[in-house]
């Protein structure tokens, strides 16, 4: 009887000994999460070997090693806060911060090591286009997780955490040639610094310095500071101050009319969830010029995406958007803001010696849809404009208190005549190559015509209409792989005597300037600097089309255009 209780007894304990490890291991992992990802150099070489830990109050100094593809993985860990730190011979170490745990989530931490040479230099603001070519219009919320899940049902959140980009990067540009616009000077020097600042803001100052050709004019200028700063994800707040100072149009008939100019651009991100999208902002200028200017400019827009592949959006603006910097959408943004400093400055025009400055409403109600290799996006919009700017080339002098000329350039801003009008646009974008990108652009909408040409132009302003055209746009853009050339060619024609663009606040993928536009950057290979050497070419107008001809009181012709002839190149410097 004895002998049967305790075989029985030790039976019991034997089972339960088994039993409550596994039970245990079953409830520890059902609650744990885990940590993973690769570990590689600048050029992308996974690293073997590498001391990974993993800090955190539920962890303590728990190491790994990474094998010969550079993987490591730390699994059982607790929901919580942690942080990685990498440690490589011949590298930095590098510690990834705040890196929340989930129960049964498993995290990729991917880590790029870099050396000490590599972090002391300064990199190229620009990185190579993205392969992503539908940035443009399925605005994804950029800071939000991917989530995917695995075979055994787990869910894992990738984390970014390897760009290669740099605290530092700067460039150093130099163009030259005919300009367009008032305050385009024939030569050109522009500088752009970037630098990262604790873990989560940003800083960049920016700024051009322009002479005619004579050299003995007063030299005009733009300087700009900005940061940005991120929040969790959710809030992206920036913040920008912009000084501009542009030639004095005619020294002898406008006696101090140097144009000065002080702007402060304040915008907030706002992401809710992975949904929606808002962004509010403003800007307020002063500017100085035969007497002293104000003007509040407020913006925003709202993104709500339907789909993963479908994004309804809303636009407001109260200027007409500078597409020589940040507006440019994708591949676009090679870096032409270097070359104009008239796209920096305000949109102003004189009648009778008083001086206006441009101001305007815009509303956008969008749709965009992915199918495919194929986009497609479809919007209207309702734009007001009072006292437009209209560009004109010619030698003229400012005597009639008419015009503003532009001693360096040989164009002048005129005012039109203010307007309102409503249309729509359809955009279809493909993919045709990997470095190939096909783009037609379809707009409807009102325009400023000239409906009688050849006659003077003061009385110009008496025959300009605002009349409804249609404009048609093909654009393509793409690389050259193995000279590494980036390259945009666009055409856009509008028929009649138009003197704005059709759809003139567009900031879409078809967005195109008027006529036949080229722009290539080409890498010079460099090895005695520390950075490389690009040749720039930015061709605009190209075979001189849409020119509407006035005539001056001294009888020469004039012309009014959409976009005036400009031709510039130069060499860009990144370090």
């Amino acid at each position: 009887m004895f002998r049967k209780l305790g075989f029985l007894v030790v039976v019991a304990v034997g089972v339960t000994t088994i039993a409550l490890p596994a039970w245990s291991g079953t409830a520890t992992g059902a609650i744990s999460g885990g940590i993973s990802g690769y570990v590689r150099d600048g050029s992308g070489a996974p690293q073997m070997g590498a001391v990974v830990e993993i800090l955190g109050s539920a962890a303590q100094a728990l190491k790994v090693f990474t094998d010969d593809r550079g993987f490591y993985s730390a699994a059982s860990l607790l929901p919580g806060m942690y942080s990685v730190k990498v440690s490589a011979p011949s590298f930095l170490p590098t510690l990834r911060e705040k890196i929340g745990v989930r129960a049964g989530a498993k995290l990729m931490v991917n880590v790029t090591l870099t050396t000490l040479f590599e972090a002391i230099q300064l990199v190229p603001l620009r990185t190579p286009v993205d392969d992503d070519d539908w940035k443009w219009t399925l605005r994804s919320v950029a800071n939000r997780p991917i989530l995917r899940v695995l075979e055994d049902g787990t869910t894992v959140v990738a984390q970014s955490g390897e760009s290669a980009d740099h605290d530092l990067k700067g460039t150093l540009t130099f163009l030259a040639g005919s300009g367009q616009g008032f305050g385009s000077p024939d030569m050109t020097a522009g500088f752009a610094v970037e630098r990262s600042l604790l873990s989560s803001g940003t800083l960049r100052l920016n700024g051009n310095l322009g002479y005619g050709s004579d050299g003995q004019a007063i030299p005009a200028a733009v300087l700009r500071t900005a940061y940005t700063s991120h929040y969790n994800g959710v809030f992206e707040p920036s913040i920008a101050i912009t000084a501009l100072r542009l030639n004095s149009p005619d020294a002898n008939a406008m006696p101090g009319g140097s144009l000065q100019a002080l702007s402060v651009t304040s915008s907030d991100r706002i992401v809710m969830g992975d949904k929606l999208e808002i962004k509010l902002g403003s800007e307020l200028q002063t500017i100085q010029f035969m007497g002293r200017v104000h003007a509040f400019k407020p913006f925003g827009s709202a993104d709500l995406h339907l789909t993963p592949n479908t994004v309804l959006e809303y636009q407001y603006a109260s200027s007409v958007p500078n597409m020589g910097l940040e507006d440019r959408p994708g591949d676009d943004r090679l870096d032409t803001a270097a070359s104009d400093l008239s796209e920096t400055a305000p949109r102003m025009s004189i009648t009778g010696y008083s001086p206006a400055i441009e101001r305007a409403h815009h509303q956008e109600v969008s749709i965009s849809q992915r199918i495919g290799k194929n986009n497609m996006q479809v919007a209207f919009y309702s734009d007001r404009i009072t006292d437009p700017v209209l560009t004109g080339i010619g030698e003229i002098t400012g005597e009639s208190g008419e015009v503003l000329p532009d001693v360096y350039s040989g164009t002048f801003s005129y005012q039109g005549n203010d307007f309102s009008t409503s249309g729509m646009r359809v955009v279809l974008q493909r993919k045709l190559l990997s470095d190939l990108t096909a783009t037609l652009d379809y707009a409807y909408g009102g325009v400023l015509d000239l409906s009688h040409p050849d006659v003077e132009l003061q009385d110009a302003r008496n025959f300009i209409r605002a009349e409804r055209r249609q404009a048609v746009a093909a654009k393509f853009s793409g690389a050259v792989p193995r000279m590494k050339t980036r390259w945009i060619a666009s055409y856009r024609y509008t028929g009649g005597h138009t003197l704005t663009p059709v759809d003139l606040f567009n900031t879409s993928a078809g967005q195109a300037d008027p006529y036949l536009n080229l722009f290539i950057r080409q890498p010079i290979p460099a090895s005695f600097l520390a950075g490389h050497m690009e040749i720039l070419m930015d061709l605009r107008n190209l075979l001189a089309q849409g020119y509407v001809p006035v005539m001056g009181r001294d009888g020469r012709t004039l012309y009014l255009v959409q976009s005036a002839r400009s031709v510039r190149g130069g060499v860009a410097f990144s370090f």
